[in-house]
Protein backbone atom coordinates (compact mmCIF):
# COMPACT_ATOMS: atom_id res chain seq x y z
CA UNK A 1 0.00 0.00 0.00
CA UNK A 2 2.71 2.41 0.97
CA UNK A 3 6.74 2.29 0.08
CA UNK A 4 9.24 1.86 2.74
CA UNK A 5 9.78 4.70 4.81
CA UNK A 6 13.45 5.22 6.30
CA UNK A 7 13.78 6.87 9.56
CA UNK A 8 17.16 7.43 10.68
CA UNK A 9 18.55 8.44 13.86
CA UNK A 10 22.58 9.48 14.37
CA UNK A 11 23.26 8.04 11.06
CA UNK A 12 22.54 10.66 8.32
CA UNK A 13 21.33 14.09 8.71
CA UNK A 14 18.12 13.68 6.85
CA UNK A 15 18.21 17.26 4.99
CA UNK A 16 21.38 16.74 3.17
CA UNK A 17 21.32 13.06 2.39
CA UNK A 18 17.94 12.74 1.02
CA UNK A 19 18.77 11.14 -2.50
CA UNK A 20 20.53 8.55 -0.48
CA UNK A 21 17.56 7.57 1.75
CA UNK A 22 15.61 7.61 -1.43
CA UNK A 23 18.15 5.16 -3.35
CA UNK A 24 18.33 3.31 -0.23
CA UNK A 25 14.52 3.15 -0.40
CA UNK A 26 14.32 1.93 -3.69
CA UNK A 27 16.74 -0.88 -2.61
CA UNK A 28 14.09 -1.88 0.08
CA UNK A 29 11.27 -1.62 -2.78
CA UNK A 30 13.06 -3.88 -4.92
CA UNK A 31 13.78 -6.76 -2.55
CA UNK A 32 9.93 -6.63 -1.62
CA UNK A 33 9.12 -7.03 -5.47
CA UNK A 34 10.95 -9.55 -5.94
CA UNK A 35 9.84 -11.12 -2.51
CA UNK A 36 6.16 -10.94 -3.38
CA UNK A 37 6.86 -12.15 -7.42
CA UNK A 38 7.90 -15.41 -5.47
CA UNK A 39 5.00 -15.38 -3.08
CA UNK A 40 7.01 -15.19 0.24
CA UNK A 41 5.00 -14.02 3.12
CA UNK A 42 6.79 -15.18 6.55
CA UNK A 43 7.48 -11.75 8.49
CA UNK A 44 11.20 -12.86 9.40
CA UNK A 45 12.06 -13.73 5.76
CA UNK A 46 10.69 -10.52 4.67
CA UNK A 47 12.99 -8.65 7.82
CA UNK A 48 15.98 -10.45 6.67
CA UNK A 49 15.55 -9.88 2.82
CA UNK A 50 14.93 -5.98 4.40
CA UNK A 51 17.99 -5.54 6.32
CA UNK A 52 20.34 -7.09 4.05
CA UNK A 53 19.35 -4.94 0.79
CA UNK A 54 19.77 -1.93 2.94
CA UNK A 55 22.79 -2.76 4.67
CA UNK A 56 24.95 -4.13 1.58
CA UNK A 57 23.68 -0.89 0.28
CA UNK A 58 24.69 1.35 3.45
CA UNK A 59 28.10 -0.42 3.32
CA UNK A 60 28.77 0.12 -0.15
CA UNK A 61 28.26 3.58 -0.16
CA UNK A 62 29.38 4.43 3.36
CA UNK A 63 31.38 1.64 4.68
CA UNK A 64 29.24 1.60 7.42
CA UNK A 65 27.37 -0.91 9.53
CA UNK A 66 24.19 0.94 11.40
CA UNK A 67 21.31 -1.05 13.19
CA UNK A 68 18.57 -1.49 10.82
CA UNK A 69 15.59 -2.98 12.64
CA UNK A 70 13.07 -3.45 9.79
CA UNK A 71 9.28 -3.03 11.06
CA UNK A 72 5.82 -4.13 9.48
CA UNK A 73 3.00 -3.20 9.52
CA UNK A 74 -0.06 -5.46 9.06
CA UNK A 75 -2.96 -3.49 7.39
Amino acid sequence: LAGPDLITRGFVFEERSRAFLDDAADRVAEALEVLEADGVTEWSTIKKACRSAIGEFVWAETRRRPMILPIIMEV
